[in-house]
């Protein structure tokens, strides 16, 4: 797996990763949802990169200007609920995408630290030789991405596969290495080193679905 990890440099990025760590900041949740979709802005911004590109001629009042524009098909999926925006701050740069959804989540039998990934929906086009990001803001243990990119199997091969992630923890990073392609690209804002006996990144910032829409019931 190719990692972009922006926390080795800094940028504008450091303050809104500031931001959704802070945890007077991180009670405001609208706050909280408009930093995840500016990182998501950002990190897609640096993706932009190195896609595949083809040549337009676009017309202009006063003559004609050959640009060099995205050529890639693709597919953006989000791993609902935390995902959400994550998923607007990519689609606000990549408008014309076609969009995915799967439900994924942590099971915790009778409140235990063990837990297993549970997905109970998905909506997918066909992923047939396109480009598939996958956003998930949290690559914690690496189980969700690994659950999600079985789920997908069965509905075409990508040709190109890009995580993109907000925090991520060593241990999901290598976990992720393994179970993806080698040619896959993780975006990703921030790294920490540990996880915690749930498997919750050290620091992290805490349940980004919770932050982002309130707690739940599990």
């Amino acid at each position: 797996m190719i990692i972009h990890d922006f926390s080795k440099q800094n940028s504008i990025l450091n303050q809104y990763i500031s931001e959704v760590r802070d945890i007077s900041i991180q009670k405001d949740r609208m706050r909280f949802r408009q930093n995840i979709e500016r990182i998501g802005e950002i990190l897609s911004y640096e993706m932009s990169k190195i896609l595949d590109y083809k040549t337009i001629t676009v017309t202009t009042p006063l003559g004609t200007k050959s640009i060099e524009i995205p050529a890639n098909q693709i597919v953006l999926c989000s791993i609902l609920r935390a995902g959400i925006p994550l998923h607007q701050g990519i689609l606000n740069y990549f408008d014309s995408v076609d969009n995915a959804f799967i439900s994924a989540y942590r099971f915790h039998p009778n409140g235990k630290d063990d837990f297993e990934v549970k997905i109970n929906y998905l909506a997918t086009p066909s992923l047939e030789g396109k480009t598939l990001i996958l956003a998930d803001p949290m690559l914690a243990t690496g189980r969700t991405l690994e659950n999600v990119l079985k789920a997908l199997e069965n509905h075409g091969t990508p040709a190109q596969i890009h995580i993109v992630s907000i925090i991520g923890a060593r241990p999901g990073i290598d976990l992720a290495d393994i179970v993806f392609p080698k040619n896959t690209h993780l975006w990703i804002a921030a790294v920490d080193n540990a996880l915690n006996e749930r498997g919750y990144i050290l620091p992290g910032l805490g349940d980004a679905g919770d932050l982002c829409y309130g707690p739940r019931l599990d």
